[in-house]
């Protein structure tokens, strides 16, 4: 096995259009367990640690970019409020060390579906900047960035560079069934952001697909269906709704952590209770100002 260790990005992006059969590597915390488990050998890795840029986080015309080799802690920690379903989703993640090495950027690239920061990169309508040696930077929405199981829209010769996301204008909130309570992949996960400056919801879903999952007929209900202008508590039967159209949105199978049913079932509790968490906060903020 070939290790390809680049001194920064341009030189990142000049040995990934040399070496289009390497594994791109960052925290490791996917691509180390794969290995070790002899469940993949790839020709050659692509060490992204020495490159210094995908560290970073900028705001730029009022959204937020988050470099790819951001850690999950640094999300926690600093940008609780303006991501607040991605901080929520972070802190589901492992043990605190793989918190410590794992990243979004890295999340992506492996395009499980039960990664934990895609349900919550969904509901907040994120973008991904990408970019290759040959054409530069492109900007791929997250609906489009998911092709099938553990595979997403990159080139051969491209590698992801950043996450866009607009700072929360309204409460988000992310959800987990594990079979235990920590250091677990998720059998099922559902995140839901409320977007009060356009009346409009997102919602991710995630291990219940081939690939992560919007639930647009559970968005496009709550749009029609939520009191904006007279945030009260939301009747019962708006929440089971809801619940029942996330449920009818997952495509799920039977697997050693859960079965298709279980999933569904899981998927209808978390959707309601996290739309009336989410919907309880904006009443209380509505209420404040």
């Amino acid at each position: 096995m070939e290790f390809l260790r680049p001194e920064n990005w341009a030189e990142a992006l000049e040995l990934r259009a040399a070496h289009p059969e390497a594994r791109a590597i960052q925290g490791g915390t996917d691509v180390m367990v794969e290995m070790n488990f002899d469940h993949s050998r790839p020709a050659a890795l692509l060490d992204l640690n020495p490159c210094g840029e995908l560290r970073r986080v900028e705001e730029i015309d009022g959204k937020l970019r988050i470099g790819a080799g951001v850690p999950y802690v640094k999300i926690i920690r600093d940008f609780g409020c303006q991501v607040p379903g991605l901080a929520q989703a972070s802190r589901t993640v492992g043990s605190p060390q793989i918190r410590n090495r794992g990243t979004v950027g890295g999340n992506l690239g492996g395009a499980s579906p039960a990664g934990d920061a895609h349900p919550a990169l969904l509901a907040a309508n994120a973008v991904i900047e990408v970019e290759s040696a040959a054409r530069g930077s492109r900007m791929i929405p997250i609906d489009d960035f998911y092709v099938w199981v553990k595979k997403n829209a990159l080139e051969a010769d491209e590698l992801i560079r950043a996450i866009w996301l607009e700072p929360a204008t309204g409460p988000q909130y992310f959800s987990k069934v594990g079979t235990r309570n920590a250091m677990v992949i998720a059998v099922c996960s559902f995140a839901v952001a409320l977007h009060p400056e356009s009346r409009s919801a997102g919602t991710g879903i995630g291990s219940s697909g081939p690939t992560p999952l919007r639930a647009r007929p559970a968005e496009e209900f709550l749009a029609q269906a939520l009191p904006w202008d007279d945030p009260a508590p939301l009747a019962d039967s708006v929440l089971r709704e809801f619940g029942s159209l996330v449920a009818a949105s997952a495509k799920p199978i039977d697997d050693v952590r859960g079965t298709a049913d279980y999933r569904k079932h899981a998927l209808s509790v978390m959707a309601r209770r996290t739309l009336a968490w989410a919907w309880n906060d904006f009443a209380a903020e509505r209420r404040a100002a």
